[in-house]
């Protein structure tokens, strides 16, 4: 069948000498801008524009938020119904996190254009960072899970932001209502949803509201709409962290090396909760300067759970134990010190209170069967604090039902995904007669890039056949070896 260009795709609009050139897709126009990358990630080329939309919807003729897009145009004429790119967190901006995963959208883009709108409090859409006394955004103090000290955290987050915004309109609702603008905005007839782990509820959220609208559904990493966020993310850790040093355990040259790991992380947590303890000196990973740091349980708390994500990081993990069983707590610190501060500028903690306040906070409960787990039961009481003083917005009566009905839905898990487990994935669509949910062998959290799964993927927005993909190339995906050593694995 022919492909019909997407709204005359890109009309040129000339414009003043020394001016870039800008491009329209229905009523939005569109001007070159460069989507940065990070490190080994390259900087994707698109075109960037913006929508105004209401922030209360109940009076829109009062404060307007302004939605940051970006148009990742196809590489030929493209398909009518565009790629909508649903990024995670929550607090997550789609145009900052598209370039990681930009690789697996190579073949999607021979035929469909990418749109990436900043869900309303994320990356250029007014975004809902809370920054400490350094003018560091943070989620809190990482060493000091205390409750008061959450809640004091929140409060004052919530009194720097008070002044420009409305924290109970920053919710997963009304970013669907955003995205139904874009699209209307775009000329779309429908649109396909990619939904990478957070950004799986919102795909689920808008395919419910607005089924019309929706041609396909790609679900990577899935949330269930029934999971109240944070109430298993201790169980889903532990038993991650259990399977991955079980593999260590049955490989001779690991076991030989770093024995018992999950022997090794109760006397490191036993260790941490230690009354104390003295400061460490270590070194700063990317400046090289000397810093001190008392370790902390929640140093190794966010080491665990974040290095767990990547099957190449969750090697490291059994050797970064071992080193702080005998004493070394420098390598934690300096790892731990990474994330704190790389995820700290990805993620806008504001809008993920408002997010998860309102959507989960009346439902969080500790389990005290997570007693003694990396994450425990002080996770939830962290959480509840914070949203103890933070406002909650509107959540729909039927926020928590299944996404059901005929949309063609393809979901894909990671077998080690910490968060996510595959069973979350098999819940989703076994309610869905044109779901499919694919596991990859050895992998973790959104896994789109891996493999032929990119192939996959463009496969399923051409066809909008999950069912009857050729997924057989995934049974060449094999876990990595288990880490022996900070330089990977034995040859």
């Amino acid at each position: 069948m022919p492909r019909r260009p997407f709204l005359a795709l890109a009309l040129a609009l000339p414009l003043a000498a020394g001016h870039a050139e800008a491009r329209r897709l229905g009523s939005l126009e569109f001007t070159p801008c460069t989507l940065p990358g990070s490190g080994a990630v390259a900087a994707v080329e698109a075109q960037c524009s913006t929508l105004s939309v209401p922030e209360d919807r109940a009076a829109p003729g009062g404060r307007t938020i302004e939605l940051a897009i970006a148009w990742v145009p196809a590489s030929t004429e493209a398909d009518p119904d565009p790629v909508f790119f649903l990024a995670g967190g929550p607090g997550q901006g789609a145009r900052a996190s598209y370039p990681s995963v930009a690789p697996a959208f190579a073949d999607v883009l021979r035929s469909r254009h990418v749109i990436l709108v900043d869900q309303r409090g994320t990356g250029g859409s007014n975004p809902l960072a809370c920054r400490d006394a350094e003018g560091r955004n943070r989620f809190g103090p990482e060493e000091d899970l205390r409750p008061e000290a959450a809640r004091a955290f929140a409060e004052a987050c919530l009194a720097s932001l008070s002044a420009r915004a409305d924290v109970r309109h920053y919710t997963t609702t009304d970013a669907v209502a955003d995205l139904e603008a874009v699209r209307q905005a775009l000329g779309a007839e429908r649109i396909n949803l990619y939904g990478g782990s957070y950004g799986t509820r919102v795909a689920q959220q808008y395919a419910k509201t607005h089924p019309k609208q929706t041609r396909t559904v790609v679900l990577d990493s899935v949330v269930p709409n029934r999971l109240v966020l944070g109430n298993e993310h201790a169980k889903n850790l532990q038993a991650a962290l259990a399977a991955q040093f079980a593999r260590c355990e049955a490989d001779a040259a690991c076991a030989g090396r770093l024995p018992e790991p999950m022997a090794t992380l109760a006397r490191v947590q036993a260790d941490l909760a230690r009354p104390g303890r003295a400061p460490v000196a270590f070194r700063h990973p990317t400046t090289g300067e000397r810093r001190e740091a008392v370790p902390a349980p929640g140093h190794l708390a966010l080491l665990l759970r974040m290095y767990s994500y990547s099957p190449l990081t969750t090697t490291l993990l059994p050797v970064l134990l071992a080193q702080a069983d005998a004493g070394d707590y420098a390598p934690l610190l300096a790892q731990a010190t990474l994330l704190e501060e790389s995820l700290g500028e990805q993620i806008m903690h504001g809008m993920q209170l408002s997010v998860s306040c309102s959507e989960d906070g009346d439902g969080l409960a500790a389990d005290p069967a997570d007693a003694g787990t990396v994450l425990g039961t002080g996770f939830i009481e962290f959480m509840r604090a914070q949203c103890e003083a933070w406002p909650r917005g509107q959540r729909p009566d039927d926020f928590r039902a299944p996404l059901t009905g005929g949309l063609p839905v393809l979901a894909i898990s990671g077998e080690f995904d910490p968060v996510t487990p595959p069973r979350y994935g098999e819940e989703v669509i076994a309610g869905l007669p044109n779901g499919r949910h694919l596991v990859l062998k050895g992998q973790g959290h959104t896994p789109i890039g891996v493999g032929c799964m990119p192939k996959l993927f463009a496969q399923f927005l051409e066809t909008a056949d999950a069912r009857g993909l050729d997924a057989r190339c995934l049974e060449r995906l094999a876990p990595l070896p288990p880490g022996t050593g900070l330089h990977g694995w034995e040859p």
